[in-house]
């Protein structure tokens, strides 16, 4: 028997942005990584973000750890849009989230302000 809805073969319709701040981290690569971890309430489509903290070794952790007005603004959105990576490229730092397809992937303007301040943290370190 056939299945009836088949998985896709080749590239799927998964997108992410990324936000670039043009700074380079130099030997200070550990520095500038961080990730959102978050405290949550609730199960599957229901599940809403409760806190939000910074995981990293360097300075820009603590930095967004210590940004009240931040924290309260990530733990407002959704868990996929509250899931934040922070990490060093090449000449530049990416700010960036999770993978989503083509119906459920955009920037909100919060998400923008959010995205902004953390990129005004990065240029101070």
């Amino acid at each position: 028997m056939q299945d009836p809805n088949p998985l896709p073969w080749g590239a799927l319709d998964k997108f992410q942005a990324h936000f670039i701040v043009k700074k380079d981290a130099g030997n200070s690569v550990g520095n500038f990584v961080a990730k959102t971890k978050l405290t949550t309430k609730g199960h599957f489509a229901a599940k809403t973000v409760q806190k939000v903290e910074w995981i990293g070794a360097g300075s820009l952790a603590s930095k967004l750890n210590s940004d009240d007005d931040l924290n309260e603004m990530i733990a407002k959105q959704s868990v996929n849009d509250a899931t934040i990576y922070v990490e060093p490229t090449d000449g530049a730092i990416r700010i960036r989230n999770k993978w989503n397809n083509h119906l459920a992937f955009g920037i909100t303007k919060e998400l923008f302000e959010i995205y902004d301040r953390i990129a005004g943290h990065i240029k101070s370190v």
